[in-house]
């Protein structure tokens, strides 16, 4: 679906057509809410992956300090983050997911970028996807997905964590 905007309108209708067939969203994956979930994984990228975020170091330190503000508050807690130039990820426990992703909207409603970039008007961020977290051993993958996202897109060489055993999460 990232080639979606490239595709013919034929192109365009076989693709929706296929994900309506299969009962999935036309265009964008769903926010879930499952019974007795409050560990979720959830992420974000630019719109068509374009890495406003990292356009210089201290844009990328403004959005990691407004996001960990978002994840932080009461009663969110954040197991494992990472912001990349393009996209980040979150593993981040919540009462309400709903509420976490509406203030997560308000963070990505709240940039000054477009001013600075003169491009007034331009999608910085396309939606946040979440997953809530199914058990333990899912936990854990993701908490391994999160860490090593850096290294995946070759934004550094290993993650640095080390001895960094199974714990509890409650």
């Amino acid at each position: 679906m990232y080639n979606y905007r490239t595709m013919s309108p034929l192109e365009r209708r076989r693709v929706v057509e296929a994900r309506r067939a299969k009962r999935q969203p036309w265009h964008a994956p769903p926010h879930w809410t499952l019974e007795g979930s409050d560990i979720f994984l959830v992420s974000s990228s630019c719109y068509e992956h374009v890495p406003i975020i990292g356009k210089s170091p201290e844009r990328m330190t403004e959005c990691e300090e407004g996001l960990l503000a978002v994840w932080q508050a009461s009663p969110n807690q954040v197991y494992a983050w990472c912001i990349l130039p393009n996209h980040y990820h979150a593993l981040v426990k919540s009462q309400s997911i709903k509420q976490l992703c509406e203030q997560i909207g308000k963070f990505h409603s709240s940039f000054k970028w477009n001013g600075e970039d003169d491009s007034r008007g331009r999608q910085v961020w396309y939606r946040c996807f979440d997953r809530a977290i199914r058990n333990e051993r899912h936990l854990w993958a993701s908490v391994n997905y999160v860490h090593n996202n850096p290294v995946h897109h070759g934004y550094v060489s290993r993650s640095g964590l080390t001895g960094l055993g199974p714990r509890r999460f409650s």
